[in-house]
């Protein structure tokens, strides 16, 4: 019943805010223009993905995704406000207009793009749900789990996924569930919970603020799909448009060789290929359509950087979550990372 009711909820506050949606729909970029920043919206704390630092600036994957909207409105990646929010808090801030962005590791779900009135702009991440373990337990794999104590957040797809895969298995637990990240690791730290589940990437990410984290291992079962990504309210195609187009800017770029390092060298060659005179603004009007300046993507590029560059400097495997690209690879790589083309 617990689950019903917050999903009710959550779909009546998506509803009751409708009024404002609408209202504001046709406004977004103009909002966005009229205060000066990009009002985005992330997690209280994911290193790696929206995380801040002693001093309050905010880096990660999700991040840049903000900073890239940023960039492609104003030619500025820094002119982004950030909004940390739980997983229960976060649909209820988009649809409520106090934030603009929803860039929080979230996954895109039929539910959530069907009935609260929001829409995915793509994917930023695609991953899976795993589950952690203290290496003392000598568990080696999620089926020896039967009757465990599991930690997780609440509002989140992990209560379902969970619940599914032990039902498949025939097994029981126990779930012990909080409304903020930084809750779920200190119960999981303290011995409350026998397994800590998430997205495998939110795994990594938490691992390092464990009182031991090398005492703790992440078994090899995935047990769903948790493609994450950026969302928007519905009613502005417009501002829909940017967002999505933006990530797929930072996505060909990566494809076409562009890179922070080399795209103010390229805006200068006289023959370029015409995809990567499309991409930073030489060729056709392609920024007029987004209701931005024709250099928005190489704006992108040039602050924020293509996906790879945002991927390795973030979560990649000189960072302390050493995340393979394995299929957040591009296509042509191995992967399934693929953007529609700018033509």
């Amino acid at each position: 019943m617990k689950k019903l009711s917050f999903l009710s909820a959550l779909c009546g506050a998506a509803m009751g805010f409708g009024a404002v949606a609408s209202a504001n729909a046709a406004t977004t970029l103009e909002a966005v223009k009229a205060k000066g920043f990009v009002q985005c919206g992330v997690s209280q704390g994911l290193p790696g993905f929206s995380n801040a630092d002693d001093s309050g600036k905010w880096t990660g994957l999700d991040v840049d995704l903000c900073r890239a909207v940023a960039a492609a409105v104003f030619g500025d990646a820094e002119k982004v406000k950030y909004s940390p929010l739980s997983a229960k808090q976060r649909f209820t801030a988009l649809s409520s207009g106090e934030i603009d962005i929803l860039s929080r590791n979230t996954t895109w779900t039929m539910t959530r793009d069907t009935q609260l009135g929001l829409n995915f702009a793509g994917v930023n991440y695609y991953d899976g749900q795993g589950m952690m373990v203290p290496t003392g337990l000598g568990v080696k794999s999620a089926t020896e789990l039967d009757g465990a104590n599991i930690c997780t957040n609440t509002g989140t797809t992990t209560e379902l996924n969970i619940t599914d895969y032990f039902r498949a298995n025939g097994m029981s637990f126990n779930l012990v569930a909080f409304e903020k990240a930084d809750e779920v690791v200190a119960a999981y730290d303290a011995g409350r919970c026998d397994v800590y589940t998430t997205d495998r990437s939110g795994l990594a990410a938490q691992r390092g603020k464990l009182t031991q984290p090398d005492s703790h291992v992440v078994l090899p079962e995935i047990i769903s799909k948790e493609p994450l990504g950026p969302v928007v309210r519905q009613g502005d195609d417009q501002w829909f448009n940017i967002v999505r187009w933006s990530l797929n800017a930072m996505i060909n770029a990566e494809e076409l060789g562009l890179s922070s390092s080399n795209v103010n060298n390229k805006k200068f060659e006289a023959d370029l290929a015409p995809s990567i005179a499309r991409l930073i603004g030489k060729e056709g009007k392609f920024g007029e359509e987004l209701g931005l300046s024709n250099d928005w993507a190489y704006n992108i590029i040039l602050k924020v950087g293509n996906y790879g560059e945002s991927y390795e400097k973030h979560v990649g495997l000189n960072t302390p979550l050493k995340l393979a690209r394995g299929v957040n690879s591009l296509w042509s790589q191995g992967g399934i990372l693929y953007a529609a083309p700018i033509r």
